[in-house]
């Protein structure tokens, strides 16, 4: 099932300069002995042939459980012992080792006394941040149907358990992503978003995943028009994400694809939903769960994802 809790802590008092950097204390160790766990996995893409999209009401499933998809067998390359090959700023993804205190993520509280301030300071570690305020966590657990998908997950606690999201995506189009901070933050929008500000979406396995692993586009290997803005139609609201396409024809495929097999509780994924910077680093990274037809017999995906707000007061340019 999902859950989405919001959530919006003090502003912090310390500050420090972006840097363009990967972890030191918290960045997986390259290994020697494995070996390399490759393997391909179906893609659902937006159709390369189609137009805008229509908009999709959240409240409403069949808007988009039955939107038009072109799916794309491709390769998905396993990371594990090349990890420090890739990072927030190269890339748009980096993983990290990080040990947390919680383990069940079934306790709502729980998950923001404990769990939340752990994952500010580690993005404001690896970041450099002057402020992280996460604004919201959605937990993924076994749907009770292979097709329940959504673009929000408390569309989908009203309807169905939710399971991983099998589309390429990228969760915040540049026009809706500074909304984001303007509704959870109100008083102090304007200000805050006068510094570079990004999404970034921290997730964590809750338990080590085999079967239904999530993979992330190398955002160096897509291109603008690849990005198809979604409106997303709210009761009270609108917003918008990415839906995406495949770019180039079939067996002529850009997009690199890349995950980390069986990945653990301890290694963490983090990835750009959205960075205000313009000047060529990556703005988002598409990114989609895929069956790992090797794995299908092992248990089904648990994950925890937390999305954090992250403001550089320092860096207006």
């Amino acid at each position: 099932m999902a859950t989405q809790v919001m959530y919006s802590p003090s502003l912090a008092s310390s500050h420090a300069q972006y840097f363009d950097r990967p972890a030191t204390t918290a960045q997986p160790k390259r290994t020697t002995a494995h070996v390399a766990h490759n393997v391909y996995g179906e893609f659902n893409y937006y159709p390369q042939e189609l137009g805008v999209p229509e908009p999709v009401n959240v409240m409403k499933p069949s808007s988009f459980l039955n939107d038009p998809k072109e799916t794309r067998k491709l390769l998905v390359e396993d990371v594990r012992g090349r990890e420090s090959d890739f990072s927030l700023e190269t890339s748009g993804f980096q993983f990290v080792n990080h040990e947390t205190i919680e383990k069940e993520f079934r306790d709502d509280e729980s998950i923001k006394r404990d769990y939340y301030p752990e994952i500010e300071n580690l993005v404001k570690e690896l970041t450099g941040a002057s402020d992280v305020r996460i604004h919201d966590h959605t937990i993924r657990r076994e749907a009770n149907n292979e097709k329940a998908t959504s673009y929000d997950s408390k569309a989908a606690k009203a309807t169905r358990q939710q399971g991983p999201v099998r589309r390429v995506h990228i969760d915040q189009s540049y026009t809706a992503a500074p909304d984001v901070v303007r509704r959870h933050c109100p008083d102090e929008a304007e200000q805050l978003l006068a510094g570079r500000f990004q999404i970034i979406n921290v997730w964590r396995p809750i338990k080590p995943i085999y079967r239904d692993p999530l993979a992330v586009v190398d955002a160096r290997t897509t291109d603008a028009e690849d990005l198809m803005p979604v409106e997303l139609i709210y009761p009270n609201r609108t917003s918008g994400s990415f839906t995406v396409k495949p770019g180039k024809p079939e067996g002529q495929e850009q997009h690199k694809w890349y995950y980390l097999y069986g990945q653990q509780p301890q290694e963490l994924l983090m990835f750009k939903c959205y960075d205000s910077k313009t000047d060529g680093r990556p703005r988002g990274v598409p990114h989609s769960a895929f069956t790992n037809e090797e794995e299908a017999g092992k248990e089904s995906r648990e994950s925890v994802e937390v999305r954090c707000l992250v403001f550089h007061a320092d860096d207006t340019t």
